[in-house]
C-alpha cells in the first residue's frame, strides 16, 4: 500500500544515499591521513611531538566550539525575539517584491516567506549553522506548496542555490576565528567578502531563473 512515509522515503531516498557515500568516503579520507601522519612521526623519531599537537588541538577545538556556540546562541535568540515581535513579519512586507521575484509560487504571507527571511538574514550576518535550522523549516513550507512530491519544486531549487551561494555582510564566523588566531584587523575582510557573495548570488539567481524557462527544475 502507498502510503505517505513510502512517498517521503521516495523523495528522500536518492539525498540519503548520496550523504551516506560522501560521509563513508570522508571518513575513509581522514582515516587515511591520520594514519599516514603517525606512521610518518613514528618512523621519523616524532610520535611524541604528535601526542603533543593532539592533546593541544583537543583542547583549541573545545575552546573554539565553546566561542561558536555563544555566537549562534545570540543570534538564533536574536531571531527568534524578532519572530515573535513581529519584526520579521514587517521585514516580509518589506522584502516582498524581492522574495516574489525570486519564489512566485509563494502566496503572500504564506509562513515559508518569513521563514526564508529568517534564513536569509542568519546567512548574511554569516551565522550558517544558525540559519540552517530556519532553512529547514523554509523548505519544509515549499514543500507543502509543491503539487509533485517526486520533485522538487521551482521555489525550493531556488532557495537552495541561494543558499549555496552564501550572501554576506558580516561574516561573523570567519571574523571570530581570524580574531581567535591573532589577525591585525580581523573585520578587513568584510568588503572583499560582500563583493565576492554577492556576485556569487546574482550569478546563482541568474542560473536558476535560466533553467527554470517556466517549467519545474
Amino acid at each position: 500500500m502507498y502510503t505517505k512515509r513510502n512517498r517521503i522515503n521516495i523523495i528522500y531516498a536518492p539525498f540519503i544515499y548520496f550523504y551516506e557515500r560522501s560521509f563513508y568516503m570522508i571518513n575513509t579520507i581522514w582515516f587515511f591521513l591520520i594514519i599516514v601522519g603517525i606512521l610518518y612521526g613514528t618512523l621519523s623519531g616524532n610520535l611524541g611531538q604528535i601526542n603533543n599537537i593532539i592533546l593541544e588541538q583537543a583542547e583549541e577545538g573545545v575552546s573554539f566550539g565553546i566561542g561558536l556556540m555563544g555566537i549562534m546562541a545570540f543570534w538564533m535568540g536574536t531571531m527568534n525575539i524578532a519572530e515573535k515581535s513581529g519584526l520579521i513579519k514587517t521585514i516580509s512586507k518589506g522584502l516582498r517584491p524581492i522574495i516574489g521575484f525570486l519564489f512566485p509560487q509563494i502566496p503572500k504571507e504564506h509562513p515559508a516567506e518569513r521563514w526564508i527571511v529568517m534564513n536569509f538574514i542568519a546567512n548574511m550576518f554569516g551565522v550558517g549553522n544558525g540559519a540552517t535550522a530556519f532553512g529547514l523549516k523554509a523548505m519544509k513550507e515549499l514543500d507543502a506548496l509543491n503539487p509533485d512530491k517526486k520533485r522538487a519544486s521551482n521555489a525550493m531549487a531556488m532557495f537552495l542555490i541561494i543558499n549555496m551561494s552564501s550572501l554576506q555582510l558580516v561574516p561573523l564566523s570567519v571574523i571570530k576565528i581570524r580574531h581567535d588566531y591573532g589577525a591585525e584587523n580581523p573585520t578587513s575582510i568584510i568588503g572583499i567578502t560582500l563583493l565576492a557573495t554577492f556576485l556569487s548570488t546574482l550569478v546563482a539567481v541568474i542560473v536558476g531563473k535560466i533553467f527554470e524557462g517556466g517549467r519545474r527544475c
